[in-house]
């Protein structure tokens, strides 16, 4: 998978970093800046793309 590609993200994941994402432009950070910090916050709170599910679990 290329880098940047989000095709590792569950959909729930896609629309977080899109709220989130808005949320900053509202607050004048520049667009790019905005989706990076996005992406950033999603992978913080999930631990990056999918994850969901049965077996997923460890310890």
């Amino acid at each position: 998978m290329p880098q940047g590609s989000k095709d590792a993200y569950t959909d729930k994941q896609k629309r977080k970093a899109e709220h989130i994402e808005e949320s900053y432009e509202a607050r004048g950070v520049e667009p790019k800046e905005a989706e990076a910090r996005a992406w950033a916050t999603v992978n913080k709170q999930d631990g990056g793309g999918k994850k969901s599910g049965s077996g997923r679990k460890h310890g």
